[in-house]
């Protein structure tokens, strides 16, 4: 029975196998040795961020401004997928799905902690109240906005380019496949994916066990439990697991769809019920500050990295770089699951609608709840909140004493942040088994039960032992090679679209432009052909010599002074009409060699290609422009071409503007 239902696996050996033994022997070490690998892990970690935190800035600069580039691009039209995709889920679903797996449940832990964190932070202890106010709000969108998507969004268009556009499995290794070709299905391709699928996996571990925290203090706040234990979280990581399964069994279109569209609506509903009962004025009112101030002060900053600031260097390690780092962290999974949701929208679609609608609605959500926060503690908390800084798990429950209908409030907030889980956790399962299977079309279910039972027992395993925080160090370390892997993942896509743009752009050869089909036999016969160095050479010496001869001495009957030369036998041949004011008239022809597509070589419906490379007739002109294949022309097309060129260079010779490029007189003068 076993052997069996092994038999049926989609499992890649050279993935899952690697992965599977450094999760276990990372979690033996975590569970086991909690103190000394978190002293260790934090003292690489420190190091890291003391001593190249400018790394993570230029990566994440970089990120942002890359993908600003392509959307005011000729890039930005191209599809991802065939030119007539059509995008599989609508705008709100697609939208839904995208946040709630980016960011959803890190908006419910941080949404007031964090602004509460920067306004009674000691750093910035000197300043006067509205300042300090107006920094959290500043710093919490500078951590929640574009910078982090578009870490999230380089890497979803990549994995989304190659695998739509390319027809390449949806995995990390497809993003290499410029540089490394058809390498990429071998080991180190299965080294990419394995390096994914393990912070995929522990990413997912560390927010499912500090998640289940709070909601643990949620459930403990409203009176549904007395207190907070082990036990009770061993059933709530069971009941969020087993939904989760149930919901990535279902599809995507199907289960996490349906959650991830009932979870928006309730964070919304949420957020509109703070608005309505918070200070809505000043809050509608510091959001349009807020926005303003996030826009003047984006480049300041981008690149600041407090170089000359030292008294502030600990909180931008422990806040700016500790969040590039993780959000860096956790873009193979964010990635590969908006890419796989993204099929059919244009390169300029996807990134608008990942850099700006998530970083408005963060904007709104910080806002709201940040911000409602920072008021309560100076008008009615009288500093208690501030005082709650370091104990978010519980904070967002005590802010929301302060509204109408305190138990009824909490209750939204623990059902939005257990959806909010249950979307990330089946996310993430349907995730880390695509990259395990290479992406495979279909996979047996006990697949994935075993993903999300593997979760929920190793993040229970490492919450009772106190091993969580060395994982989530650990993989914040990962984040500086990864941001590597990134910026080569920028330089693979630009690659890739401009053989792209060059494919679809590629005109007709010049040859076929007054072609009227005569002669179409001996036409299909070269198009047939690969023309080897002698073929092409003897084409240059029986058809291309005569007919600039006989052009040439057409011009010298007419008083033109012109001269054919054979620049190197028999390879180069050039028509050349001298003159002493204006540069000379060159139309010219050579052989070159080409390299030959191995995919076509082994396509056995393309008769006579054999070897590596192929030879053409290339034109060229006295003007250094860009020759094109003149190998169908006939010899009176030759003669028409030349004159079409000639034709082209006195009428510009004649244009006074042009003197600048034609005018050689003056310059030998001078």
């Amino acid at each position: 029975m076993i052997k069996h239902i092994l038999s049926e696996t989609t499992f890649k050996k050279g993935i899952t196998v690697p992965s599977l033994l450094f999760i276990l022997s990372v979690t033996f070490l975590a569970s086991f040795f909690p103190e000394r690998a978190n002293a260790v892990l934090a003292l690489v970690q420190d190091w890291i961020f003391t001593n190249l935190n400018w790394a993570y800035v230029w990566s994440v600069t970089l990120f942002v401004f890359f993908l600003l580039a392509l959307v005011f691009s000729k890039f930005g039209s191209i599809r991802l997928g065939d030119n007539d995709a059509e995008p599989e889920y609508s705008f709100f679903s697609w939208l839904s799905m995208l946040f709630a797996a980016g960011m959803g449940i890190g908006l419910m832990y941080f949404s007031v902690s964090e602004p509460i964190s920067h306004y009674s932070d000691p750093t910035f202890q000197d300043l006067n109240q509205i300042q300090r106010s107006k920094n959290a709000q500043l710093f919490t969108f500078f951590h929640w906005g574009i910078h982090a998507w578009a870490i999230y969004g380089v890497v979803g268009l990549s994995l989304a380019y190659f695998a739509f556009r390319y027809k390449l499995p949806l995995s990390l290794r497809s993003c290499f496949y410029p540089i490394l070709k058809e390498r990429i299905n071998g080991p180190a391709g299965d080294a990419i994916d394995t390096f994914a699928l393990c912070s995929t996996f522990f990413g997912i571990t560390t927010t499912l066990g500090f998640g289940v925290v709070q909601l643990n203090a949620g459930l403990v706040e409203v009176g549904f439990l007395k207190s907070t234990t082990f036990s009770s979280q061993v059933v709530i990581v069971t009941i969020i697991m087993a939904i989760s399964i149930f919901s990535a069994t279902t599809g995507v279109s199907k289960g996490v769809k349906f959650l991830s569209q009932l979870n928006i609506s309730g964070a919304v509903l949420l957020m509109l019920f703070v608005l309505a009962f918070g200070p809505t004025a000043f809050l509608l009112g510091s959001l349009s500050e807020g926005v303003g101030e996030y826009l003047n002060q984006f480049l300041s900053l981008t690149f600041n990295t407090h170089a000359y600031e030292p008294e502030s260097q600990r909180w931008y390690f422990r806040w700016t770089i500790l969040y590039w780092a993780w959000w860096i962290s956790w873009a193979p999974y964010v990635g590969l699951f908006i890419a796989g949701i993204s099929k059919g929208r244009s390169i300029r679609e996807f990134i608008c609608a990942v850099l700006v609608l998530p970083t408005a609605f963060n904007f709104l959500w910080m806002t709201v709840f940040g911000n409602s926060a920072i008021w309560l503690d100076q008008n009615q908390a009288e500093g208690l909140l501030s005082g709650l800084s370091g104990r978010a798990d519980e904070l967002l429950f005590r802010f929301l004493d302060y509204f109408p209908a305190p138990s009824l409030s909490s209750f939204l907030a623990i059902f939005i942040i257990f959806i909010f889980f249950v979307t990330s956790a089946d996310s993430g399962i349907f995730v880390i088994n695509s990259i395990a299977s290479n992406n495979a079309e279909k996979s047996p279910k006990w697949q994935l039960i075993g993903w999300g039972a593997l979760l929920a027992l190793l993040a229970l395993v490492l919450l009772n032992a106190g091993g969580l925080q060395s994982l989530q160090t650990m993989t914040l370390i990962t984040a500086l090679p990864f941001a590597v892997v990134m910026i080569l993942f920028c330089y693979s896509l630009v690659q890739a679209l401009i053989i792209d743009s060059y494919y679809y752009e590629r005109e007709f050869s010049p040859a076929t432009s007054n072609w009227s089909g005569e002669r179409w036999k001996e036409r299909l016969q070269k198009i047939l052909s690969v023309r080897s160095k002698d073929y092409v050479n003897r084409y240059i010496m029986d058809t291309v010599v005569p007919a600039l001869e006989e052009l040439t001495s057409e011009l010298n009957t007419k008083g033109i002074h012109a001269i054919t030369e054979l620049k190197s036998d028999p390879t180069d041949i050039a028509l050349t009409i001298r003159h002493k004011e204006i540069e000379d008239f060159v139309y010219g022809v050579r052989s070159q060699n080409r390299p030959i597509s191995n995919i076509l070589v082994k396509e056995r419906n393309v008769p006579n290609v054999k070897g590596v490379e192929r030879y053409i007739p290339v034109s060229y002109f006295g003007d250094n422009r860009p020759g094109y294949n003149i190998e169908y022309f006939t010899k009176n097309e030759i003669i028409a071409d030349v004159l079409k060129q000639y034709e082209r260079f006195l009428e510009l010779t004649s244009e006074v503007k042009n003197e600048i490029f034609t005018d050689t007189g003056s310059k030998r003068k001078g």
